[in-house]
């Protein structure tokens, strides 16, 4: 049990630690004032008990308002889930009440799983008026460090890597499929691996040389023809409207891609491998109310987008 007499825990007002994760909320002084219905003024000295408090600046000045230091986004991961339980036991709610709560969350993730989720995710967000979706791009090397650093409050990524403060969730098992637009590349199905390599490709990779395909048909002694390579799932779906070729790339967008713009969705002609994609957090957030709705919300929005392919 914590020492309530301990000379240090007395000098934390608790009042301070509002005042913290308002500034942390709105990156601005003078947004933190007005959510908390204080004077700038007021904030701004409550401002430097904190920095006294903690022997750190906390946060910098900006054009646009205040930016955390790396100590301030470490605090933030105690701080914010401590305020929650705090307010629960005074006020009798250890819950949180989409309905009523004002709050942005942060996800990460790459945008072949922004095409297929954030649909439903602002379909169940729609009548929540003072709750807002908010993506940045991640991927599975990047996804732990951007949680670390207080980026986001939950990352999706396929076998994202983690250390032991993180906590994951299988969310969805997935595959790859093939691209095409059948108006100016008019393909029979299924798709033989005489016209896969026939026909030119588009890539989709961060380094713009080589892709999984590209590993697999090497294997066989195979290549394909590769005329041009995007970061983007969606940039390169996008030219296929006005482009005879094909792109290989994770089932679950290419659904969406092909229903969105009239594309042709086939299984590769070659065996691909089969992934897992997963849900991670901070240890710390982990019985949070708001983390756990922001987690069952993205668990429907899973369910509801591919009602077959449950992992759980």
């Amino acid at each position: 049990m914590i020492d309530i007499y301990d000379s240090e825990f007395r000098k934390a007002d608790l009042n301070l630690l509002v005042v913290f994760a308002a500034l942390m909320r709105e990156g601005s002084v003078t947004r933190a004032a007005a959510a908390l219905h204080l004077s700038q003024g007021a904030v701004s000295a409550a401002l430097g008990r904190l920095r006294r408090l903690f022997d750190d600046e906390l946060f910098t000045r900006t054009r646009t308002g205040v930016e955390p230091t790396r100590r301030a986004v470490e605090l933030a991961r105690s701080i914010e889930p401590a305020l929650g339980l705090i307010q629960g036991a005074v006020t009798g709610r250890d819950h949180f009440d989409s309905a009523t709560a004002r709050h942005v969350f942060t996800l990460g993730m790459s945008d072949d799983l922004e095409a297929a989720l954030l649909p439903r995710l602002l379909a169940a967000t729609t009548d929540l008026p003072g709750i807002r979706i908010a993506v940045r791009q991640a991927n599975r090397n990047t996804v732990a460090d951007m949680l670390d650093h207080g980026e986001i409050d939950l990352g999706i990524a396929a076998a994202p890597a983690h250390g032991p403060d993180h906590r994951t969730r299988e969310v969805f098992a997935s595959g790859y499929s093939c691209l095409f637009n059948p108006r100016l590349l008019p393909l029979a199905t299924p798709l033989s691996l005489d016209d896969y390599l026939a026909h030119p490709h588009l890539l989709v990779s961060y380094d713009g040389r080589r892709g999984i395909v590209d590993d697999l048909l090497e294997v066989r002694g195979l290549t394909r023809q590769v005329i041009a390579s995007t970061t983007h799932f969606a940039g390169a779906a996008l030219q296929l409207t006005t482009l005879p070729a094909l792109i290989t790339l994770p089932t679950h967008a290419a659904t969406v891609y092909a229903d969105a713009l009239d594309l042709t969705a086939v299984e590769p002609p070659l065996p691909m491998p089969q992934y897992t994609v997963s849900a991670i957090w901070h240890t710390t957030v982990t019985d949070d109310p708001a983390h756990t709705w922001l987690r069952h919300l993205v668990s429907e929005a899973e369910r509801l987008t591919f009602p077959a392919r449950r992992n759980e």
